[in-house]
């Protein structure tokens, strides 16, 4: 019988301290605008922070970061990854600009994901930031494979589709050994700016059940405002305005409690370490 080839194991990158991929079941629920405001969120509170874009198929992290030029090409043949806002982060949507669509299969996908871990430098980093594409596919496993995580963030809307595939998410982190530090609710519900009434989009609450369910952190919920939708297509995000900003001050709170449930994570993982 022909033996499988021994899985690859991963190699921390040196110099990173801990990796959070962002992830969700379904597309168009928030995931890079999460990613994207998490990781402005974590450079203002003093971190030191680089994000991929690891969504290949629809990498809008240059949209929303505002940058496009292609990166250069530094000292043994490393990739110097642009900096915006304080923020180094690494797209295809950089060396593949336009709308021209990326079609690729599985070997060629896990090429470029360890490219971006391990051909990019990343230099002295407290977070790295990894936007996943939508679903529960090669990505995911090749970042795994790949580099040590942290862990991982769940986004969904309250509603039960987005819900439904969510707690897909939540079984392909388990699958995989990840633990999950969190899940956000995005589009958490509307204020009219007329009668300042809270209008329930899509429903509201249910993330938050999902997390009870799933004994999992519920890291808070980002209300569906347009100054979010404008941030990100301008490629100025609302986290760039500081914690007192109320049209960020969600977004603080959600990373405050990533913080907390990283440290921990981080620190869990490394007194395992040291007793093997």
């Amino acid at each position: 019988m022909a033996h499988s080839p021994a899985m690859p194991s991963p190699v921390a990158l040196p110099g990173v301290s801990k990796i959070i991929a962002v992830g969700s079941g379904k597309g168009g629920v928030g995931k890079t605008t999460v990613a994207v405001n998490l990781a402005i969120a974590l450079s203002k509170l003093g971190r030191r922070v680089g994000l991929i874009d690891a969504d290949v198929y629809g990498p809008n992290v240059p949209l929303m970061m505002g940058s496009s030029e292609q990166p250069r090409i530094g000292p043994g043949n490393m990739i110097v990854p642009n900096e915006r806002h304080g923020i180094k982060t690494i797209s295809i949507g950089y060396i593949a600009p336009g709308d021209k669509p990326m079609v690729m299969r599985g070997p060629m996908l896990h090429q470029i994901i360890r490219q971006f871990l391990q051909q990019v430098d990343w230099g002295e980093l407290d977070y790295l930031i990894v936007d996943l594409p939508p679903g529960t596919g090669d990505v995911v496993i090749s970042l795994v494979q790949t580099v040590p995580l942290t862990g991982a963030v769940v986004v969904s809307t309250p509603s039960d589709v987005s819900l439904e595939d969510a707690r897909k998410a939540l079984e392909m982190f388990a699958q995989v050994n990840v633990d999950v530090l969190g899940i956000v609710e995005n589009m958490s519900h509307f204020t009219c700016p007329h009668c300042h009434q809270q209008v329930d989009i899509f429903s509201k609450g249910g993330a938050e059940r999902t997390a009870k369910q799933f004994n999992v952190p519920f890291l808070g919920a980002i209300e569906l405002i347009p100054a979010i939708r404008e941030g990100g297509d301008r490629g100025l995000p609302v986290t760039l305005a500081g914690p007192k900003s109320p049209q960020a001050a969600e977004f603080y709170a959600v990373t405050e409690k990533l913080i907390e449930q990283a440290e921990a994570a981080a620190a869990a993982a490394s007194d395992i370490l040291e007793i093997s």
